[in-house]
């Protein structure tokens, strides 16, 4: 029988060694990739989710679409809601008015923290419900409709 280390538990490791980053810094908002702890362990995507699952489990972290894994400390708030919709709110909070130029893809990105392909996603939808027109590659998305209180919650 070979003297190999077992799989097993290894997740739970790499669980604990996160919480120890998390505690230890408390201005962490995002957890490490995937794949930096993929690469820090040597370990498959799949131990690396699992890891993560617990660390979910425990309340410390959570998934957020289009984004990495987010910490979760007790008192922030955080909005939760899909990203189409937290950028539709720029219309209301900016004051845009139908006709008027919406900020460029990449400039969304920046904002949200996200890629520009997971916002052109997002844009997409918007242009689909009615909100947007325009877009594609130099062309800049215009507001066509501002979004009623309904449709905002």
């Amino acid at each position: 029988m070979s003297q190999q280390a077992s799989p097993r538990g290894t997740f739970l490791k790499i669980a604990d060694s996160v919480k120890v980053l998390i505690e230890g810094d408390p201005e962490m908002t995002e957890l490490p990739s995937l794949t930096e702890v993929m690469r820090e362990h040597g370990v498959s995507r799949g131990v690396a989710i699992r890891a993560y699952g617990v660390l979910r489990q425990e309340g410390l972290a959570e998934p957020a679409p289009g984004e990495r894994w987010r910490v979760v400390r007790s008192g922030d708030r955080v909005d939760r809601r899909p990203l189409d919709q937290r950028i539709a709110d720029i219309i209301t909070a900016d004051g845009l008015k139908t006709g008027e130029a919406f900020p460029s893809a990449s400039v969304l990105a920046e904002r949200f923290g996200v890629s520009r392909p997971t916002v052109t996603k997002a844009l997409d939808k918007l242009e689909t419900a009615g909100l947007l027109a325009g877009g594609g590659q130099g062309r800049v998305r215009t507001v066509r409709a501002v979004p009623t209180r309904e449709e905002r919650s």
